[in-house]
């Protein structure tokens, strides 16, 4: 009964987790090593798993733009010291302002010329709490910046690489927890915005294949891949700000990852999409799993959260009020 119990909520979380909007069957990439194909375009990097996605790329030998609404010149100097196999440049960017985003591809295709991988990761939950108690300015800010924003990310982003003759293009949307339409008590702005993002995903795939009926077929001299990405739990501000020590236990203490651990793993998945609407994922079953079985049937603890959902700081490391480390 315990082990039905467990694997009942392993199917759950995977749900919760996986980047399915239902509209299509979902596509996994098989891995292998690319060598740079156009550079690198990365929303929300100055800090979290963005960051450590530009590092990742870097150390294939990818240049990188890294974006923020906030600035990132010492998240560039830092990868810039850490990755020397390729180069980084920074600016700033509120992905919720069309201009801005404008901006940013313009800078990006004078910086890297060709524009091979565009990853929508800049995103805000809001603060936990009922959606009655958020203020009205919260659920424009979460509603901006998670679906406006990529839409007009992905906008910009597709009619760059679009003119990129010979060149396919991928550009990834970035998914989380709400996203198979389970609730998500306390985040329903965060939950509702990351619920669509599949749904766009599987719509542009079928415009960028099939075109729309009744319209004539759009022939263009570079072509574009949109996909799912998925994180999953990262311990970031993104996850932490706001928790609890329950749900610092679990289910972050058995599913979350650093952002370097995420990072090294999606990454080369990212590399390897070869097939429209792909869905790159760090929580596979196969990996939540063996989370649940370590923890519960092995007993082993957490490296990150302590017996009583503390996060366990590491010497050496910075961390903020929230527990959240310092990666540079």
């Amino acid at each position: 009964m315990k082990l039905f119990t467990l694997l009942s909520v392993l199917i759950v979380s995977s749900h919760a987790f996986a980047p399915n909007g239902g509209a299509a069957p979902m596509r996994h990439t098989s891995l292998h090593m690319a060598m740079p194909d156009g550079g690198v375009v990365i929303t929300g990097a100055a800090g979290g798993v963005g960051f450590a996605y530009a590092g990742e790329f870097m150390d294939r030998g990818y240049d990188v733009v890294i974006c923020d609404v906030r600035d990132c010149k010492m998240a560039a100097d830092a990868l810039a010291r850490r990755h020397p196999n390729g180069k980084v440049f920074h600016t700033k960017c509120d992905v919720s302002n069309s201009k801005e985003v404008e901006k940013l591809g313009e800078f990006a295709q004078s910086k890297l010329g060709t524009i091979g991988y565009w990853i929508n990761n800049a995103g805000v939950n809001g603060g936990r709490r009922e959606l009655r108690d958020v203020p009205v300015s919260q659920v424009e800010l979460v509603v901006k910046v998670n679906l406006l924003g990529i839409l007009l990310c992905t906008k910009v982003a597709m009619s760059i690489m679009e003119q990129q003759a010979g060149v396919t293009g991928h550009i990834f949307n970035t998914v989380g927890s709400g996203v198979k339409g389970g609730g998500t008590p306390g985040y329903a702005c965060y939950g509702a915005t990351k619920r669509g993002l599949p749904q766009l995903t599987a719509s542009l795939v079928k415009e960028l294949e099939e075109g729309i009926q009744g319209y004539p077929k759009k022939e263009t001299p570079g072509k574009v891949m949109v996909h799912n990405l998925s994180p999953g739990m990262v311990f970031t501000k993104l996850l932490l700000d706001d928790s609890t020590p329950e749900l610092r236990k679990f289910p972050f203490g058995v599913l979350a990852a650093q952002p370097e651990e995420v990072a090294a793993d999606l990454v080369p998945k990212i590399l390897a999409a070869k097939e429209n609407g792909s869905s790159v994922d760090f929580l596979t079953t196969d990996r939540i799993l063996t989370k649940f079985f370590e923890r519960f049937v092995l007993q082993k603890k957490s490296q990150y959260i302590d017996d009583d959902g503390n996060v366990i700081r590491m010497p050496g490391e910075q961390y903020d009020e929230t527990g959240v480390r310092a990666l540079y």
